[in-house]
């Protein structure tokens, strides 16, 4: 049988498939069957900005209440209690202690002292690694393109001066160039890149006349542009690639690491299909390898990549238009002609 091991931010996985930030590990009986089912490692869902400041908030209240201390209190010490990142803290303690395969935490602030703050919090846990979410929504249209990445770039540096365990970045796909961003933030000493952020994204409910948050699951065609990035990269970082986003199946899992990728995470199929759906994708995986004859994943990791392939334009845009000029079939399916 194939040999699945790969590795990932330094970190050994059993193999590439790695279950993303989520509610799917709320539950400490449901995480026990994600670890039974075979996955390599978990990431647990993001640490937000929103939730610290929350809880600054709530300790501000709580001692205006402390300063109203008088002779009839029962006790003279403020009634403390767990809020928002304080859980979230133990609960990656919980998941360390519980987990037999690596726990990687995710984090999502903006401000730069809360980014290593609480990156250093998170470190405490034990988690073997932390993912940082960076994107950028600006509301100042005066603010350049440039100054926000030497804004990222800056916070991971300030970070792993900081920390010792590895981090990775988890990538929007929003950025100008963005393989000089994946350049740069490797020089900075990245270990690990996922490509790409699932961003929530508004919708408006006309009847009501309102915004609203649908819950949106990733579908299995959004794996092209992983994809192609992820063979756009391979070769241009040092750093490990993580693919993302409509990874429904173990060939999809397939795809990704012949484009470039260390190893992949999933979600949506998760939902979807249930928590046995990953002994089906390991177990498609090796039935693969072994008809193909590949003995381990380094084998076949980025044979597909842009580096690779004999053909380098297979990843941009000028192929695809060369493909429907020479296609007649496909331009009469797809425009009527």
């Amino acid at each position: 049988m194939a040999d699945l091991k790969t590795t990932y931010m330094g970190i050994n996985l059993k193999n590439p498939i790695i279950i993303g930030a989520s509610n799917l590990l709320s539950d400490m009986e449901n995480v026990k069957k994600i670890e039974e089912a075979g996955v390599a490692a978990v990431v647990y869902k993001s640490l937000f900005e929103e939730q610290i400041e929350l809880e600054s908030l709530q300790i501000e209240e709580q001692i205006e209440e402390y300063s109203e201390r008088n002779a009839e209190m029962i006790s003279i010490f403020p009634a403390f209690k767990h809020s928002g990142p304080k859980e979230h803290l133990n609960k990656l303690k919980e998941l360390k202690n519980v987990l037999r395969i690596p726990v990687i935490a995710s984090l999502n602030a903006v401000s730069k002292d809360i980014w290593v703050d609480y990156a250093k919090k998170i470190e405490e846990t034990g988690v073997d690694g932390i993912e940082l979410n960076f994107y950028s929504v600006p509301s100042n249209i005066n603010k350049t393109s440039y100054e926000i990445e030497k804004e990222q770039i800056e916070i991971l540096k300030n970070i792993k001066r900081e920390l010792s365990i590895p981090i990775s970045v988890k990538l929007s796909f929003f950025y100008s160039n963005t393989l000089n961003v994946i350049y740069e933030m490797g020089r900075a000493g990245v270990n690990g890149f996922v490509l790409f952020n699932r961003l929530f994204q508004p919708e408006i409910d006309t009847e009501n006349q309102e915004y609203v948050y649908p819950v949106q699951i990733s579908c299995e065609h959004e794996n092209k542009l992983p994809l192609r990035w992820t063979g756009l990269t391979y070769g241009n970082t040092d750093s490990d690639i993580c693919s993302s986003t409509g990874i429904y199946t173990g060939k999809d899992v397939i795809k990704m690491i012949l484009s470039g990728a260390s190893c992949t995470q999933s979600v949506s199929t998760f939902y979807k299909n249930g928590i046995d759906h990953i002994s089906r994708m390991i177990k498609d995986i090796n039935s693969w390898m072994d008809l193909k004859g590949y003995k381990e994943i380094s084998d076949f990791r980025g044979k597909l990549s842009r580096k690779n392939i004999k053909d380098p334009h297979f990843y941009e845009r000028t192929q695809y238009i060369n493909m429907l000029l020479s296609n007649e079939t496909i331009i009469k399916k797809y425009f009527a002609i």
